[in-house]
């Protein structure tokens, strides 16, 4: 039980690695991204892709989990041929929707980005057409690996893609932006498109290089095939539906951002047409962009979870399932708690350091760093309920979510003295009640004894006064040297080492934690004497 659950978390290690190294990436390509095409530039790129992401959602965003989950669950019970089965059903029912989206992107762009309020995003989603039939592809073999137990593939390939996505994003910010910001935005989601290719190039060669192994399995395997492909995808549409309903709504919820930001500012009567695009390129290109980067880790450990679990519970393993929903939540909040925490102290001195020439917006980080707390809960109590077959839960604590977004838009972006900030609270108030109703379903589900002291206590008092200090030593460091690059780095770096004592010294990281990431057996043996 006990190595299932390190594994589970391993592989969740491995996956986090490469994405945090590809959202690292991200950043850099978005600083000089944003000098070039400014936070105008980034409003018609932010609708175009939010655009582009619902239609991606639309084509193949549930399959992934669903081919993971039903591919560990036919591994777990011997049955190769099946799972080899699913995958071919799954692919030709991702060309086949990403081929339509694809299509629907192209010829209808210039209608649908004058529904977004921001007409010159026309460009950016002409770029991206293509590329949901691409990320649809790829999204096939990535389920396909992680289902088979490895996220090996899918990490390499993120990284290869993100790298190919920069190089090319700002090169062609670069080559079009003289001619307007929409260009330039259009030059940086064409990026998107090269990179989502080169990342499909590298899970083809791996699935090639491992074909042999593959078929030798499949030829190896006493049993019959028993499922056509019919039944499979009736089976993948059956559990595909609910996921994409769920991811849909809160994708719906950014693109009611994009719709309703624009309007409503406008009816504050407060701000003109450039103004509204430069507040909401403050939103979209800032806010959003950087709350995101600490739910990486929820992320990978969301995607690792649904094999993982998945197996266990096909196998009626409930103490396998009850330690990996503990650790998952245990690292996920131990991460994104004092990264809110920390987000929101130094919102202000953080979008300085980033975009010196763009400084805007650092009073939305101030707000609402801790939307990264529920978002990350959302994320990673999906996966598992997901991974135990509950894939229709998630569709609830979504509506309720984006029920709740909605109103508060309307009520608080239209009203001049809060304007984009509106937008903010929102999402904080979709994330909250989204993120209970999960966890609540997943506990009452699975049954689990939740640890609630170790997974949200203890990371909370320890990054509490973590934030306490990173709030004094920074304005303490900067009035002595006017420096804000220093002050930020050392207050990031003291507040680190303070919470990592905090919370050595109240046991809040288990010796099972650390040993269940890379280089932590180590590091276990240090909290093993502190625990003594």
């Amino acid at each position: 039980m006990a190595r299932e659950a390190n594994k589970f978390v391993k592989q969740a290690a491995i996956l986090a690695g490469a994405m945090m190294f590809s959202r690292f990436l991200g950043f850099l390509y978005r600083l000089p991204l944003t000098q070039l095409i400014g936070d105008e530039g980034n409003a018609y790129y932010a609708a175009g892709y939010q655009i582009y992401n619902f239609f991606l959602i639309l084509s193949s965003a549930g399959l992934p989990a669903a081919i993971s989950k039903m591919v560990s669950e036919r591994i777990a019970l011997g049955q190769h041929k099946n799972a080899h089965a699913v995958f071919r059903s799954a692919l030709a029912l991702s060309a086949g929707m990403g081929i339509i989206c694809a299509l629907v992107m192209l010829f209808g762009a210039r209608g649908i980005s004058n529904l977004t309020g921001q007409p010159p995003s026309y460009y950016s989603l002409l770029t991206l057409s293509p590329t949901v039939l691409i990320v649809g592809i790829m999204a096939v073999f990535r389920g396909y690996f992680q289902g088979m137990g490895t996220t090996v593939p899918t990490a390499f390939s993120q990284v290869i893609e993100q790298i190919f996505n920069v190089v090319f994003s700002v090169f062609l910010a670069w080559m079009f932006y003289k001619s307007g910001p929409e260009f330039g935005a259009a030059g940086g989601t064409a990026g998107t498109g090269i990179g989502a290719l080169a990342g499909l190039m590298v899970v083809l060669i791996y699935y090639c290089l491992r074909s042999v192994r593959i078929k030798k399995t499949i030829r190896k395997s006493r049993e019959k095939l028993t499922e056509s492909p019919g039944a499979l995808l009736h089976i993948l549409i059956k559990t595909t539906v609910p996921i994409i309903i769920g991811t849909a709504i809160f994708s719906i919820s950014g693109i009611i951002d994009t719709l309703m930001i624009s309007k409503c500012l406008e009816m504050s009567q407060a701000f003109d047409g450039v103004e509204i695009a430069r507040l909401f390129g403050q939103y979209s290109g800032k806010f959003i962009v950087l709350i995101t980067l600490p739910v990486t880790i929820s992320s990978a450990l969301a995607t690792a979870s649904i094999p993982s679990v998945a197996s266990s519970a096909i196998l009626k393993d409930r103490a396998a399932v009850h330690s990996k929903v503990n650790i998952g939540l245990r690292v996920s909040m131990m991460i994104c708690i004092p990264a809110a925490i920390g987000v929101s102290v130094l919102g202000t001195p953080i979008i300085s350091l980033l975009f010196p020439g763009q400084s805007g917006g650092g009073e939305l980080l101030r707000w609402g760093g801790i939307s990264v707390i529920f978002l990350s809960l959302a994320q990673i109590t999906t996966g598992m309920l997901q991974g135990t077959g509950h894939v229709k839960t998630p569709v609830l604590g979504a509506v309720c979510g984006a029920l709740i977004k909605v109103p508060l838009n309307f009520l608080l972006i239209s009203n001049p003295k809060i304007n984009i900030l509106g937008a903010v609270f929102s999402t904080i108030a979709c994330y909250v009640v989204a993120s209970f109703i999960d966890l609540f379903f997943l506990v009452r589900s699975t049954r689990v004894n939740l640890d609630y002291i170790s997974v949200f206590v203890k990371p909370l008092l320890s990054a509490s006064l973590m934030g306490a200090v990173c709030y004094v030593s920074y304005y303490g460091i900067f009035k002595l040297s006017n420096n804000n690059p220093v002050s930020v780095f050392v207050s990031v770096i003291l507040g680190l080492i303070i919470y990592l004592i905090l919370l050595l010294l109240i046991n809040g990281i288990k010796e099972e934690d650390l040993r269940s990431i890379p280089f932590g057996s180590k590091l276990s043996k240090l909290v093993k004497r502190q625990n003594r």
